[in-house]
């Protein structure tokens, strides 16, 4: 096993510059580590679907006559308040379930847990406190949203395990990390409606595109202990598999806004994101993991456009 000093107590596929490393003490690091603040890619893919959904009920409101920019705000500190306390409180608890097979795959023995550096006791403690974050912000919204936001841990529970029974885990991960479609409706009207799951069905494809693209650094590690994923399953199919995954995105989104009635701006980041799929599956190297990360991290900006253009089309 690669000794976590090696490293000087980073990770192996966690950039070294991170402010992690910068702003806090070298023993916060290993939790920062399990909470993947060293890599914020995980909690902006996981904060856009909420964004998204929160933009397009405020543009909904103020068709109705009762959009509020205050509500609409604070919405958005809650939900990126949540994503990185969810995302990290997932992190942990996949790490947890995971904690023997990172130590057979080269990208995750230097982790906090398989290196040694943070016991399971303490990374327990850690999940806890992290869960009492996510349930601080959930209260503040509405009664339906607070029980929709705890069903979504079922979701979360599985998805760790799904890799060992489905050669579809990303799906289970789509599921969980597309509930903000779902959260930011639910928030304003405190119901769902056809614009949310429209949107909600587009995030979940979004996601098990992207991931089918991260999953791809890890195939041949994962084949080797019986792993199971997209990625592996699609294999030199990948690409027709993620046009047709990136189309249901761009396809329930155009449902989604139509459902809603967003303005014209909203369509144009639409069409921006859709140049910005098909440029990813274009240059797609899938025996290049380097290109496969840099293209995961690619859809955070998809998902920048998505929210500029229908908070455009709610301003314009």
């Amino acid at each position: 096993m690669q000794n976590a000093d090696n490293l000087s107590g980073r990770v192996a596929d966690a950039p070294s510059d991170n402010w992690v490393y910068q702003a806090l003490p070298r023993a916060a690091w290993p939790y920062a580590q399990l909470a993947r603040w060293d890599r914020p890619i995980g909690w902006q893919l996981l904060m856009w679907p909420c964004f998204w959904s929160a933009a397009l009920a405020a543009g909904a409101a103020d068709r109705l006559g009762f959009f509020s920019p205050g509500q609409f705000l604070s919405h958005l500190v809650f939900f990126f308040l949540g994503a990185v306390a969810m995302r990290g409180a997932g992190c942990t608890y996949n790490d947890l379930v995971d904690h023997d097979i990172d130590m057979e795959v080269a990208r995750t023995r230097s982790r906090p847990l398989p290196s040694g550096r943070v016991s399971r006791k303490e990374a327990k403690i850690f999940l806890a406190i992290q869960a009492l974050v996510g349930l601080l912000v959930l209260v503040q919204f509405n009664a339906f949203s607070i029980v929709l936001g705890i069903a979504s841990l079922l979701v979360v529970a599985i998805y760790p395990f799904a890799k060992r029974f489905t050669d579809w885990p990303q799906f289970f991960l789509g599921l969980a990390f597309s509930w903000g479609a779902l959260m930011g409706w639910a928030g304003v009207f405190a119901s769902i409606s056809w614009a949310s799951i429209f949107m909600f069905v587009a995030a979940v494809a979004w996601t098990i595109g992207y991931d089918t693209i991260y999953a791809h650094q890890d195939k041949e590690d994962d084949e080797l202990i019986g792993v199971r994923s997209t990625a592996r399953l699609f294999g030199d199919n990948t690409k027709p598999w993620l046009l047709g995954l990136y189309g249901l995105t761009l396809v329930f989104l155009f449902f989604s806004y139509i459902a809603a009635g967003v303005g014209f701006f909203a369509y144009l980041g639409l069409v921006v994101a859709a140049v910005m799929l098909g440029w990813q599956i274009l240059i797609l190297d899938i025996r290049n993991a380097d290109q496969c990360l840099k293209l995961f991290k690619f859809n955070t900006k998809v998902g920048a456009i998505l929210f500029a253009g229908l908070v455009l089309g709610l301003l314009i």
